[in-house]
């Protein structure tokens, strides 16, 4: 494997920036949960809005930007027609929240719906999330109460929620380990990447063929409304209007880590003998139920030792470097939900192919609240946000099928140790374990507990530039 160029062959300025931009330097988030109450003011200020916006222009260097997205609901809101909602696909139609959602992702005792902060019973009222960027707090802050004074000052918006989110310098999220590592590269964005890294357009942006070779589900105006000469045409040639093209579909899901936890359980499933901790073996058991040391480094790689330094060694192969799980367990959470070329441990190219058409590009953040009610310390976790144009076949397979199978490859009761969840109702379930793959005989490490809690969510729609400002014309 090795570096390759990815032409630029896309209309970044049409593409919303976060798509393709991590927006690396620009540490500080925050998102507004917003209620559309009067649709004509709702529709001017996404106008008066849209001017800030950031594309996916990759020769521009915003020092703050703003994104838009919608559910459903809120695109009823605004004026769409109950036909032209209609033509979504079912899962953003329907929500997260669904009794099926919830099956397939495990939302149920702790993390049911009716458990969460926003999301969940409060779905009626969460039509437009705002996100913002910003270099620093201080900034960040200057910001959002721009951008409040403006909402409020319109009356036809309200913020039900607001949070915020950062990155940390050195990219760590709260269990302390680096994060955004092997993202996928969409082609034709201009962005250079490892060859397998490279993923069809279509798997990420609405109107473009995926890696089945074929244009994903894209909503299809049904009843001409607005300004239709906004919009493209249906590339399979319908001659109707597409709503879809250059857009995507974000999920958006909060997580409460339970960090001290999560050490605790490594430290005691590593003590000594005589009962004192093990610090290297702690860190090392962490970092194979993650898939990759704390700095990053691959342990297919690196199997002895965090390397530390800069983590650039994403062009790797589980089939070339690590066939039989015994660097980096089968089990963990990166290579269950990136198998790479091993998915198929018989045939590399085909795993490769299949592991491209379940790719999802991440934007998450951390978070972190303040202490409340005497406790030391607050809550912290992650604003786990994603991008796919196919919210079954992406963001729901790699949670249902990959993280929350405990029958993966060689693997028996095992679920993802960090996100997976157990099906509802398995007898079994008070068992699980983690096993590493070693020689002669496997490690199983039992007692699995659950390390984070989902605090809302919601499918949200993406759209481009251009359909932002046809949104304002319905």
């Amino acid at each position: 494997m090795a570096i390759v160029d990815n032409p630029k062959t896309l209309d970044l300025d049409d593409i919303q920036g976060m798509i393709i931009r991590g927006y690396g330097k620009l540490y500080q988030t925050a998102y507004f949960l917003l209620k559309v109450k009067d649709a004509a003011g709702a529709k001017k200020w996404i106008k008066d809005t849209l001017p800030k916006v950031d594309s996916a222009d990759l020769t521009t260097h915003p020092e703050e930007t703003l994104h838009l997205a919608f559910t459903s609901v809120g695109l009823a809101a605004l004026g769409l027609e109950k036909e032209n909602i209609m033509a979504f696909p079912v899962p953003f139609r329907e929500g997260m929240v669904t009794e099926d959602r919830s099956r397939i992702l495990g939302d149920y005792a702790e993390n049911a719906p009716e458990n969460w902060r926003w999301g969940g019973d409060h779905k009626k009222d969460l039509h437009i999330v705002l996100i913002f960027h910003s270099k620093t707090d201080e900034a960040l802050d200057t910001f959002m109460a721009a951008e409040r004074a403006i909402i409020e000052s319109s009356g036809a918006l309200e913020i039900t929620t607001e949070m915020k989110g950062h990155l940390r310098e050195d990219n760590k999220e709260p269990f302390g380990f680096h994060d955004g590592i092997s993202q996928p590269v969409v082609k034709g964005s201009g962005r250079s990447g490892p060859d397998n890294d490279i993923v069809e357009t279509g798997e990420f942006l609405l109107g473009y063929k995926n890696e089945h070779d074929q244009y994903p589900f894209s909503p299809l105006l049904e009843k001409n409304q607005g300004n239709i000469s906004l919009l493209s045409n249906d590339p399979e040639g319908s001659e109707k209007k597409d709503l879809g093209k250059n857009g995507s579909f974000m999920v958006y899901r909060q997580i409460e880590q339970h960090v001290d936890k999560f050490w605790s359980y490594m430290e005691d499933k590593t003590k000594n003998e005589d009962g004192t901790i093990n610090e290297d073996a702690k860190v090392k058991l962490a970092s194979k139920c993650i898939g990759r040391w704390p700095s990053g480094a691959s342990l297919a790689l690196f199997p002895d030792k965090d390397p530390g330094g800069n983590p650039s060694n994403d062009d790797f192969g589980y089939a070339e470097h690590d066939p039989d799980g015994l660097k980096c367990p089968f089990g963990s959470h990166l290579r269950r939900n990136n198998p790479r070329d091993a998915f198929r441990w018989y045939n590399p190219k085909q795993s490769l192919k299949i592991s491209r058409r379940h790719r999802i590009i991440r934007r998450g953040r951390n978070y972190q609240l303040p202490p409340k009610n005497g406790e030391e310390k607050g809550e912290e976790g992650l604003h786990f946000i994603c991008f796919n144009t196919n919210l079954q076949l992406q963001f729901e397979f790699i949670q249902h099928a990959w993280s929350n199978n405990n029958q993966l490859r060689n693997l028996s009761n095992d679920i993802d140790i960090i996100i997976g969840v157990p099906a509802e109702g398995d007898p079994n379930a008070e068992n699980g374990q983690f096993t590493i793959q070693a020689e002669p005989t496997n490690q199983f490490i039992d007692s699995w507990e659950r390390f984070v809690t989902i605090k809302g969510g919601e499918y949200f729609f993406f759209p481009s530039m251009s359909v932002l400002n046809y949104l304002t014309t319905i």
